[in-house]
């Protein structure tokens, strides 16, 4: 059923208030004046518009506001005392629902205009009716622009670009269906808005103008600030070893990317990373957005926690629509136990919030592809953990050694510090145990040793750190044993 069956459908219909929580205004108001001026019958109802800035006007003919219905009790008066019903939309009055004489009183219209036909429309973003107006009302919510539309909109503001720049735009066809795709999810008010500011900026509409689009979107989505856009993603270049789970990605990138994946190929739902602190689950969790070419979100399981009853829920419900309406993009749960644990819960609180997660994750579209990382697999419950709730569970062990001379090449490189003063093989071999992010720190110390020398980097200064270190695998060697003994026969080796 199309927007303008369904809204007509309610106009024409005997419940007197519909409820419409949208930020595109424009857009709704258009519907609606299209719907009444589409039907110029004997029962015709005139169509008005309501806000406390400019009062009360008419929308179907050209009439200037009366600025004397500006007040939210002198509308609602007005509405009541008029004879000949109409359809009066009400817009941003959300603010007013708290007040019980003007709550009294739309019910009051509701009742007349159960009878008459007549309905109030009330139009905000954050729209929530009390109770005593739930009976009386219909919710309406207008669909977001398919495929086909946003093609149409992005057209029409290339045009509209044109007309004021007089210059043509310059695109190629694998970067407006990059755009259009990336658009989905958004009004169409806000839809042709990003499009013009794509275009404004350089008159081009290129792969660089995807990602300023994709920021744009979740600034204009996200309002709770739980979810986070990681504005700076990673390539796997950056990575050292995790070959298995590098191959593994490489092999379903083309059945994720393309919006039409080869017959037979399922899209990639996501992973699990277990592992060993340190040893570059959220590195290769950033590397994945980059080698997917998608934005990468960032949900913390713990900052989902409220103490108001709900609100958790809430938070996690919220934060996955948002994933959804950013896709095609990477969902990065980081430290997922937080937030799942498996462990003692006198509110239920972690149980909603798992039940919530796993249904999303058994419902959700395609197009996010989740990559979670943990550390303490034994808080985790067993029913995310199963076989199926992802594609696959990769564990991330400490760096061996010619992964470790890859690590270290790869911060020494960054640093410029990569030449003949460094015997890079005797360095990768001396600290067995040791993890990724350990090995960084060393650079970093032996940096520091050597500017304190007045002399470059060298194998001493870092082979003098490496002795002065006590790994973490020294440290928590019986945390560490016991999860490779649960991960050994249950996931698949990232290197």
């Amino acid at each position: 059923m199309s927007d303008q069956h369904e809204l007509g459908l309610l106009l024409r219909g005997r419940i007197p208030l519909i409820a419409i929580n949208s930020r595109d205004e424009r857009g709704i108001l258009e519907l609606l004046t299209q719907q009444v001026m589409a039907n110029p019958t004997r029962d015709y109802l005139p169509l008005f518009r309501w806000s406390v800035t400019d009062g009360l006007q008419r929308m179907d003919i050209a009439l200037e506001p009366q600025t004397l219905n500006s007040q939210p009790t002198d509308v609602l008066a007005h509405i009541r005392a008029v004879r000949k019903a109409g359809y009066y939309v009400l817009i941003d009055f959300h603010p007013y629902l708290k007040d019980p004489l003007l709550v009294r009183k739309i019910k009051d219209i509701c009742l007349t205009f159960q009878d008459n036909g007549g309905k109030l429309v009330l139009l905000s973003a954050g729209l929530e009716l009390p109770e005593e107006l739930k009976h009386f009302s219909v919710q309406f919510e207008m669909r977001v622009p398919d495929e086909i539309e946003r093609t149409r909109l992005v057209q029409e503001a290339a045009r509209e670009w044109r007309e004021r720049s007089g210059r043509n735009v310059s695109s190629d066809r694998r970067a407006i269906q990059m755009l259009v795709r990336n658009l989905a999810g958004l009004c169409q008010t806000d839809v042709k808005r990003l499009a013009y500011n794509a275009i404004a900026d350089d008159g081009v509409i290129d792969s660089n103008d995807v990602r300023g689009v994709m920021e744009a979107k979740y600034k204009l989505l996200n309002r709770d600030g739980v979810l986070t856009f990681e504005y700076d993603t990673a390539r796997f270049s950056a990575v050292a070893g995790m070959r298995t789970l590098k191959s593994w990605l490489n092999a379903r990138r083309k059945a994720f990317v393309d919006e039409n994946p080869p017959p037979g190929l399922d899209q990639p739902k996501g992973v699990l990373l277990l592992g060993v602190q340190g040893c570059g689950k959220s590195l290769a969790a950033k590397a994945t957005a980059g080698a997917l070419g998608t934005p990468l979100l960032r949900l913390e399981f713990g900052a989902l926690f409220n103490k108001y009853h709900g609100e958790t829920e809430r938070n996690l419900r919220e934060s996955l629509q948002l994933a959804a309406t950013m896709a095609p993009c990477v969902l990065w749960i980081d430290e997922l136990e937080k937030g799942l644990s498996s462990g003692n819960d006198s509110t239920g609180t972690s149980q909603r919030v798992l039940g919530t997660f796993l249904t999303w994750m058994a419902e959700r579209q395609p197009g996010v592809f989740v990559v979670a990382t943990a550390n303490d697999i034994t808080a985790l419950p067993p029913e995310l953990v199963r076989k199926g709730r992802f594609d696959e569970i990769f564990f991330v062990d400490l760096p061996v050694e010619d992964v470790r001379g890859e690590i270290l090449s790869i911060h020494l490189k960054r640093r410029g510090a990569l030449g003949a003063d460094i015997d890079l093989p005797a360095v990768a071999a001396e600290p067995n145990g040791i993890s990724g992010a350990e090995l960084e720190q060393l650079v970093v110390s032996a940096y520091y040793a050597a500017h304190a020398d007045g002399t470059r980097i060298s194998t001493e200064h870092l082979l003098k750190e490496i002795s002065k270190t006590s790994p973490l695998s020294v440290v928590m060697s019986e945390k560490i044993a016991e999860l490779r003994s649960w991960a050994a026969g249950r996931t698949v080796a990232a290197d």
